[in-house]
């Protein structure tokens, strides 16, 4: 669920690089054969593979509520014991966010479960189809956790006796980009598996989306943030964010592969996406600023999230490798302990982004450390899923939309579906934005 100019969820790298040479990225490599389930490891590598895949299995099961089949979306945030820790956010009892499903559906046919995957990526598409106020293929911000049992596509929001009204919360309804691109990406991924005109679609849809609502041409050209607000009054983000183009440049580059006029524009899609981020590549600094401001133009230099050093190096496209030296500045300025955090000289660690580094050094470097994997284990909270912190509470520096009166993004200590799904998808050697594990997903070393 992202939040704010740079992010994509709301409350919702690297432990030390040998000087070997890294792997070399492929050129937007085409997702083959599917692996499911973890791949060789630790001990502990593969004990998080099962307990990961275990907790989303758990989480399907508890939010179907006795649907065993049809379109189905899980609550992004729960607590493992109600009368204890930290209490849920109202705004997040039974909010489930496209993101935070996205990823697990991508986790799910990790963990070799397809069928809960696709009730997933059905609900996305029906969502699409049936949006309560608009027909132009976008999907929100979040959604009603549950099965899909309304003619429309139910919004999150709850009933406020006491003012006689009903809440709702503005970012949910919103559309950002980067949530569309991931939904994009599960629908790939889907069609990956099992080829199916729906889902294959769905993901053009999507991304033809993102071209007439988002691209901004001011330089550097790319995609904006997305609009954000209520129906009636929506209004463009216009910052532009490297974390969103990198996931367009490999959801439009993945769609592509087929021939005629949609998919010639879906490679240009991804060459704008792609350029893009490679214009925030920082070479004096060997790190990728975060993107732009909200003139779209002017580059923020000063901040840095985890995501956006570490999804470029993933997702690993043509002309990537002098990136990679990225890593060296993760485990300089985000390395928190045994993990790492979200911002600059982080206050504590993400879950879901030591996950990403833990990602990221298995398809690079073919393992990650020992001790991450420990710490991502520590993480598991009595309902199967993980938590999103270790801390109370931890900040990330930004705010959560332009109604915000400061940096009131942070994340909490409450099991949490994406830090789950990502601890899934690492701990079985799956990449999200390529369809495959680490295995088939191997490439040569960049050159030295």
């Amino acid at each position: 669920m992202s939040v704010s100019p740079f992010s994509r969820t709301l409350v919702s790298c690297v432990a030390a690089l040998a000087a070997s040479a890294l792997p070399m990225p492929g050129a937007f490599a085409q997702p083959s054969g599917r692996q499911p389930g973890p791949q060789a490891g630790s001990a502990t590598q593969q004990a998080l593979a099962r307990q990961s895949c275990e907790g989303l299995r758990r989480a399907v099961a508890e939010d179907q509520k006795g649907a065993a089949s049809g379109p189905l979306f899980l609550t992004s945030y729960r607590l493992a014991d109600p009368k204890q820790g930290t209490p849920l956010e109202p705004a997040l009892a039974g909010a489930a966010f496209t993101y935070d499903n996205a990823l697990a559906g991508i986790a799910l046919l990790a963990c070799g479960d397809a069928a809960s995957a696709r009730r997933i990526g059905d609900a996305v598409v029906r969502a699409m189809e049936r949006d309560p106020n608009a027909a132009d293929g976008r999907v929100r911000n979040a959604y009603r956790a549950g099965p899909m049992t309304e003619e429309k596509a139910a919004l999150p929001g709850r009933w406020d006796a006491a003012k006689n009204q009903w809440i709702a919360d503005a970012y949910q309804v919103s559309t950002a980009t980067g949530n569309v691109a991931w939904a994009a990406l599960l629908l790939l991924n889907l069609n990956e598996a099992e080829p199916s005109p729906a889902y294959l679609a769905g993901a053009r849809r999507l991304l033809g989306w993102i071209e007439q609502r988002t691209r901004a041409r001011n330089a550097p050209d790319g995609y904006n943030g997305g609009w954000y607000g209520w129906d009636n009054a929506q209004r463009a983000q216009t910052w532009k964010s490297t974390e969103h183009n990198i996931d367009i440049a490999m959801a439009a580059a993945w769609a592509a592969k087929g021939a005629g006029a949609q998919a010639e524009a879906e490679r240009q899609q991804a060459r704008t996406a792609l350029d893009f981020v490679g214009r925030m590549w920082n070479a004096s600094e060997q790190r990728f600023n975060i993107g732009t401001k909200e003139d779209g133009a002017t580059i923020a230099t000063d901040g840095s999230g985890l995501d956006a050093q570490l999804w470029p190096l993933l997702a690993a496209p043509e002309g990537s490798c002098p990136w990679m030296r990225g890593l060296d500045w993760v485990e300089k300025h985000h390395r928190f302990g045994e993990g790492y955090g979200f911002s600059r000289s982080p206050d504590g660690i993400w879950t879901e982004g030591s996950a990403q580094a833990a990602a990221t050094l298995v398809a690079r470097k073919g393992a990650a450390p020992e001790a991450l994997w420990q710490l991502l284990a520590s993480q598991r909270a009595g309902n199967g899923l993980y938590y999103a912190t270790p801390s109370a509470r931890i900040s990330t520096g930004l705010a959560i939309g332009p109604d915000s009166s400061g940096a009131d993004f942070f994340y909490y200590r409450w099991p949490h579906l994406g830090a789950t799904a990502w601890i899934a998808l690492a701990a079985t050697g799956f990449n999200p934005f390529t369809g495959k594990t680490a295995a088939t997903g191997a490439t040569p070393p960049c050159p030295t």
